[in-house]
């Protein structure tokens, strides 16, 4: 589950980790009466609105800009909320903008120039452990960097069994050219932003750019913060943050309705048991010269509410083009998927685009002969290939 700015942000706060201070608001009235605020308390004379999407770039799409003046706070923030955004990392339609966070200007002179630093928390999967990312070249792609410049990226394992240790932080400091002050306190920074991450239960943590300060202060300017959905359970006050506005609404629809739902490009549709199948049934689909429009587990009880639950999701689409049922019959039989099939059908009346539908397993041959006599516009397959033949011809 992916935040706002200012939830990471705020989360990050929580467990000692120095942020940009902001405010958040939902129109330009709010976002004036944040900037006097966060004059008030920090006294600083120019603020920096922000748009608050799920989306990184913000600032190449419009969505970040000075403002110089309470004037320049009211204009802008006006132009940015309600905007449909568009950045490198979203559809060409853009993401909605409900909201800004007003945040206070902290690249003030002082007596050295302000620095910035990339830095991140993840998990590194090829040896298990948590691993701290960070690069003295702060605000750029990280990505850039690493094709063009790999050898100014750094990085720090995390021995699951002690945590982070104190030479571990401080060699992250001394990686990014720090002294005296800023030393210091980035080793507090780092420590602090990286029990943030285990305590939180996050999947990423991705701060860029972390600021040195001209006062040798160091700080979170931004916050790309996502929790892993499995260990919400133990973070009810975090779950609460997830912005539905932010996500794909047939997807929404389908975690209501216990569906493991995940909405692709391509035009024929999926429903199967099990996640290692479906993501084979894809693999079908492709070779048979079709694009996968979805990846839907229906889990092991696909009975009839759950069948009709997953064509109408699968229908959302108006680019589907076939549907192509894959059920392996181990724990639930066949002919009762079969039947589910048949009543979620008639249930639904006549559906425009062709189905094909392969079930093994326990009752298969019953199934088959189910789906044979029903006199619907279902197609039945035994085997994967003559499934693959079915796809094929139907979008022929």
């Amino acid at each position: 589950m992916n935040l706002h700015e200012y939830q990471g942000k705020e989360l990050l706060n929580s467990f000692g980790v120095r942020i940009q201070r902001g405010i958040v608001a939902q129109n330009a009235d709010e976002a004036v009466a944040a900037a006097k605020k966060l004059t008030e308390d920090t006294g600083t004379g120019w603020h920096v609105i922000k748009a608050q999407v799920h989306a990184g770039g913000r600032g190449k799409g419009g969505g970040v800009k000075l403002a110089k003046s309470l004037d320049d706070v009211k204009t802008i923030a006006g132009q940015i909320i309600g905007m449909d955004l568009v950045t490198p990392q979203t559809s060409a339609e853009g993401k909605r903008v409900h909201q800004v966070l007003v945040a206070e200007d902290v690249y003030y002179p002082g007596d050295s120039e302000p620095e910035e630093y990339y830095m991140s928390v993840l998990l590194n999967r090829s040896t298990g452990r948590n691993m701290i990312m960070y690069s003295t070249e702060g605000g750029m792609d990280i990505e850039t960097v690493a094709e063009e410049t790999p050898h100014l990226i750094f990085t720090e394992e995390i021995d699951p069994a002690t945590g982070i240790l104190p030479f571990q932080a401080r060699k992250v400091a001394f990686n990014l050219g720090l002294s005296g002050a800023a030393f210091k306190d980035m080793t507090k920074f780092v420590t602090a932003l990286y029990t943030a991450y285990v305590k939180s239960d996050s999947s990423l943590f991705e701060i860029n750019p972390v600021l040195k300060t001209s006062d040798d202060k160091i700080m979170a300017v931004d916050a790309k913060v996502s929790l892993d959905d499995n260990a919400l359970f133990r973070h009810k006050d975090l779950a609460e943050l997830r912005d539905l506005r932010e996500e794909n609404p047939i997807e929404v629809e389908a975690g209501a309705l216990g569906l493991n739902y995940v909405d692709l490009d391509g035009n024929v549709g999926c429903m199967v048991n099990g996640a290692g199948l479906a993501m084979a049934t894809m693999d079908l689909i492709k070779q048979a010269g079709g694009e996968p429009a979805n990846f839907l587990d229906v889990g092991g009880t696909a009975d009839a509410a759950r069948v009709e639950a997953a064509f109408r999701i699968i229908l959302k689409d108006p680019n589907v083009k076939a549907i192509l049922i894959n059920i392996f019959g181990g724990i639930v039989r066949c002919d009762r998927v079969a039947q589910g099939v048949i009543d979620a059908y008639t249930n639904m009346g006549n559906i425009e685009v062709p189905i094909i539908v392969r079930l093994q397993g326990t009752n298969a041959d019953i199934a088959k002969e189910l789906i044979d006599s029903s006199g619907l516009d279902v197609h039945s397959a035994v085997e994967f290939q003559e499934a693959a033949d079915k796809v094929q011809a139907v979008l022929a």
